[in-house]
């Protein structure tokens, strides 16, 4: 499809500079930009690719100033990364949401509906007594199961699985493998030393504009409910555990780890391989690093933890910076020893 670079910044509300008739028809990266396509520059460290891209336009904040000359027509915007990102949601509704119908083997129980606008691909299961919204694309492969509520304009991603008794918000993305409602893990240690399984009888509740990646699992709760409130986003191979309550447009990072029934709060960032135990409360605004392990709760919020054991950043870097120094010490040490 193609557009001019005007009708680009209309979308985005922004303003053009230079050639607003250019017409431009692909999305590329600033620093491989080709004639007709379309770029962005939000990070200062890609600046000097703007002078040399061969891009047809490139979105830039309000504030940027060229140091020389640019060839590209430039849209200016509030913010280019959200201009751009605004960019590529429209794209990816021209392109790849778009589909209707029903393909062929496709099943759904006579006892559930789906909404109007609806496209189900080959091989899709919906079981008994589920109801799906408007506009929800449901991709090959894909399992939905009993008792099941799905609202408006959701993606369920080729291979997904979707568990009795899960209930999904509007404006979801469930990305592919990922496992919504499986049984947490529960298990009570016996006399003779084996295990018995605990039933876990609760559902999962994911509210609206949640993303959960491809091979993430969101496990049941033993009684109650998984939570996954408005507006999070979880990466791809993430472990969310039975119980556990996960706060507005807080972020999870790929393979990190999160124990049950822990809370956490709103505007949370947790990073790769982040690993929390179970039955924590995590203030709202904390950051947890790549790595960190938590063991306690987080009562103060807006604190970035690293570490393992994660805590406080700036005692962690303290701590780091003499741990760095060890063997210099060391050998002072014992040249104090000897003159002793």
């Amino acid at each position: 499809m193609e557009f001019t670079v005007e009708q680009v910044a209309s979308l985005l509300n922004g303003k053009v500079e230079g050639d607003g008739s250019t017409k431009v028809n692909r999305l590329d990266k600033i620093q491989d930009g080709q004639p007709g396509g379309i770029s962005f520059l939000s990070n200062e460290k890609y600046e000097n690719y703007i002078y040399e891209t061969a891009a047809s336009a490139v979105i830039v904040s309000e504030n940027f100033q060229p140091k020389k000359a640019v060839k590209p027509s430039l849209i200016r915007v509030k913010d280019a990364y959200t201009g751009f990102t605004q960019i590529l949601e429209a794209y990816s509704q021209f392109t790849k949401n778009n589909k209707t119908g029903v393909e062929q083997p496709a099943f759904i129980h006579e006892s559930s509906s789906i909404g109007d606008g609806h496209y189900r691909g080959a091989f899709s299961y919906i079981g008994q007594r589920t109801t799906v919204g408007d506009n929800v694309k449901i991709y090959p492969n894909s399992y939905i199961g009993d008792n099941v509520k799905i609202g408006h304009n959701c993606i369920i991603h080729p291979g997904a699985k979707i568990c009795n008794d899960t209930v999904i918000g509007s404006y979801c993305e469930i990305h592919p493998g990922a496992v919504i409602g499986s049984d947490g893990f529960g298990f009570a240690p016996q006399e003779d030393g084996t295990y018995k399984a605990i039933p876990q009888v609760g559902n999962v509740i994911i509210e609206d504009f949640v993303s959960i990646g491809a091979n993430t699992t969101v496990d049941c709760a033993t009684m109650g409910s998984t939570i996954i409130k408005k507006g999070a986003k979880i990466d791809n191979q993430v472990q969310i555990a039975h119980n556990v309550v996960i706060g507005e447009h807080t972020v999870i990072a790929a393979q990190a780890g999160i124990s049950g029934s822990t809370e956490i709060g709103k505007n949370c960032v947790i990073a790769g391989k982040a690993g929390i135990v179970g039955h924590l409360k995590i203030a709202d605004k904390t950051t947890i690093g790549a790595n960190t392990g938590i063991s306690r709760s987080i009562d103060t919020s807006g604190q970035t933890l690293f570490g393992y054991m994660g805590f406080e950043l700036k005692s962690f870097l303290k701590a780091y910076a003499i741990f760095k120094n060890l063997p210099q010490l060391q050998d002072r040490l014992r040249e104090l020893e000897k003159k002793q």
